[in-house]
């Protein structure tokens, strides 16, 4: 044999060798690539996964309150239908007596229902009075020329609305204003009273509390 062809067996041999070499390197980096993938895609599924049991479980957990709450909030509403207190100041003798309580603390910002309220029950029937003037004011951006629209989506917690009433007549007429303001089924509080020769000027407000909404809703969760 002669030593030029032992060369190139030799030569083809280690290029048959390296060649091999390589093509189970890429096969092992493909391999090694794709596990990184899959392991990665597994662990972001499994993240997520946790994500969703968790908020299924806040959900549940929710739910479950809200059952062993309900019973005593049963029993304590029963119990405010039996309040002869409440009961002694509905406004209508066929009104249930809870309704005294939506009454005192209405969900709607109404101006105009609270102006007719002093107008027609505060301030009426009363020896010796005379309105000299009254000024409700609207809720801004809750009411809008009259008109009423979302509350909820403006007010957080006990809304204010504000008012202002003048007043003519003796000392016995203005106490027994005062003492209606005091016994009003709604809400009020008085913040000032003026004192101006036979006139009185009552500066106070009063208060609702827009309605919650209770519903369930679907709630995306991201990955």
């Amino acid at each position: 044999m002669k030593p030029n062809d032992s060369a190139i067996r030799k030569r083809t041999q280690i290029s048959n060798a390296n060649r091999t070499m390589f093509i189970w390197i890429a096969v092992a980096s493909a391999l090694v690539g794709v596990s990184l993938v899959v392991g990665i895609f597994l662990l972001q599924t499994l993240v997520y996964n946790e994500k969703v049991l968790a908020e299924k479980f806040n959900t549940v957990s929710i739910l479950d309150r809200n059952l062993k709450a309900a019973p005593e909030l049963e029993n304590q509403i029963r119990v405010l239908d039996t309040n002869t207190a409440l009961s002694s100041i509905k406004a209508n003798e066929d009104d249930q007596t809870l309704q005294v309580v939506l009454d005192a603390l209405p969900s709607e910002p109404n101006s105009l229902a609270l102006g007719s309220s002093l107008q027609n029950r505060l301030l009426t029937g009363i020896e010796g009075l005379t309105v000299e003037s009254m000024q409700v004011e609207q809720v801004a951006g809750v009411e809008t020329s009259g008109v009423v629209v979302d509350a909820s989506a403006n007010a957080e917690g006990a809304g204010e609305i504000t008012f202002q009433v003048s007043v003519r007549g003796n000392e016995a007429a203005k106490r027994k204003v005062l003492e209606n303001f005091e016994r009003s089924i709604r809400t009020i509080v008085v913040t000032s009273v003026r004192i101006e020769s036979a006139n009185m000027i009552i500066q106070g407000k009063a208060f609702y509390e827009p309605a919650k909404v209770i519903e369930l809703y679907e709630k995306a969760v991201p990955r």
